[in-house]
């Protein structure tokens, strides 16, 4: 009877501690929550080839694959040429939507590639790079594409400039009369190939007076896409004498030699004579590099040389009638003296002797 009750008693003792194990259940799987998905027919539009100054229009397509809505947040060129119209900001799933870029072609001859960036809330590529590609030709090829005039001082006339233009088009063409915005210059149309080549020549207008002087030649054609040339022109006279430095500056330290170059820019041979420093310790060596117009003057600084002398300066005489004399400031640079900082250094801790040994109050 004991033996009996004893097994009775281990068999539930058994199955009360069996019970909460078998009643555990495997954990739900997993559910993914709701997202957008974007899909371009094409991200890449080849236009092919177009003429500078068109405008390249295109639409880009895309599809929301996903289970959520798609929002567009954003569209960014990546420069003022490339710029997006009003595009589709939202999108149900299964829905379409597109993103019109257009391309300035104006001032990108040759192959070209331009980028536009699309934001928006696909989690598994939140920007997307669209691409316009192509190559862009000009109507004309304008060469040289800035006319550019060195005139030598005290003279009434300059070589011109030519400017050779070509018509890249096969239907003629034609060239009206140039438009200069700077009495400076003048500028006169030539036919080479009737229709298809000109060359303009362009001169400046004297007196020349020392410096730069800038204008526009505009000039208008017959073609739609391009209706008016415009080019650059510079006009550069130079002075009739050129020194450089134009102001000796001496390090703090001593700098044992330096360097004047001395430059005739006219026609005329001219001549550099009587070189000098108004302050001992220095000593000046002329050398003419090119006959009558080039010249170097060297400068040998001793150790007891002090630019502190009231006006300190280099003078040379010219035989060119507007440049009799000519002074060249010296200086040096400041040498001014800073006391050494001691490095500060950390407090030594207070000992029971030092205690014992400080005023009392």
């Amino acid at each position: 009877m004991k033996s009996l009750l004893f097994s009775t008693t281990l068999f539930l003792l058994v199955s009360t501690a069996a019970g909460p194990a078998s009643a555990q259940t495997a954990p739900a799987p997993a559910t993914t929550a709701p997202a957008p998905r974007i899909e371009f027919a094409s991200t890449v539009f080849d236009f092919g080839r177009a003429a500078e100054g068109e405008i390249i229009e295109h639409d880009f397509v895309f599809t929301n694959t996903g289970n959520a809505t798609l929002e567009i947040t954003g569209v960014h060129g990546s420069c003022n040429c490339t710029t997006a119209g009003e595009w589709t900001r939202q999108v149900p799933p299964g829905g379409t939507g597109i993103i019109p870029l257009q391309f300035n072609t104006t001032r990108f001859p040759g192959a070209v590639v331009k980028t536009a960036t699309v934001v928006h809330n696909d989690p598994t590529q939140p920007m997307i790079q669209l691409q316009i590609k192509g190559t862009v030709w000009r109507p004309f090829d304008v060469s040289p594409p800035t006319v550019v005039l060195n005139i030598l001082p005290e003279s009434d006339s300059n070589a011109p400039a030519v400017v050779r233009i070509v018509s890249n088009l096969e239907e003629p063409v034609t060239l009206g009369p140039p438009e200069c915005n700077n009495q400076t210059f003048t500028a006169k149309v030539e036919t080479v190939r009737p229709g298809k080549e000109f060359q303009v020549v362009v001169n400046a207008v004297p007196p020349f007076k020392p410096g730069a002087s800038q204008g526009t030649l505009t000039i208008r054609t017959s073609v739609t896409n391009s209706p008016v040339l415009h080019v650059p022109m510079i006009a550069m006279v130079r002075p009739a004498l050129t020194v450089s430095p134009q102001q000796i500056v001496l390090p703090a330290t001593h700098a044992p030699t330096y360097a004047v170059t001395i430059r005739n820019n006219t026609a005329n041979p001219m001549t550099v004579s009587d070189p000098k420093v108004n302050a001992p310790g220095v000593d000046v060596q002329l050398k003419e590099v090119e006959p009558g117009k080039q010249f170097t003057l060297t400068l040998t600084f001793s150790p007891e040389f002090s630019s502190n002398t009231n006006n300190c300066e280099l003078t040379f005489k010219t035989s060119h009638p507007d440049y009799p004399s000519v002074r060249v400031p010296v200086r040096r640079l400041s040498t001014a003296a800073r006391a050494p900082v001691a490095p500060t250094r950390p407090a030594a801790p207070a000992t029971n002797a030092t205690l014992r040994a400080a005023p009392q109050g």
